[in-house]
């Protein structure tokens, strides 16, 4: 399956400043630590489920 499709996902916003816990928990799974961290990960419902979540922290660009 080599034609998955990929989300590039980079945080644009602190997820430890005055967000709620489960937030920054959310991007610290999807691998966003510092502002500037880009994850690619699979496009699937629970990512998209994750990004949701996190939408107003994080840009995200499909490949």
């Amino acid at each position: 399956m080599a034609d998955e499709k990929k989300l590039t996902v980079k945080l644009v916003h602190s997820a430890v400043a005055s967000v709620k816990k489960d937030q920054t928990r959310t991007c610290f799974a999807m691998g966003l630590r510092k502002i500037g961290d880009v994850a690619v990960l699979p496009d699937n419902p629970s990512v998209r489920g994750m990004i949701f979540k996190v939408k107003h922290l994080v840009e995200v660009e499909e490949n």
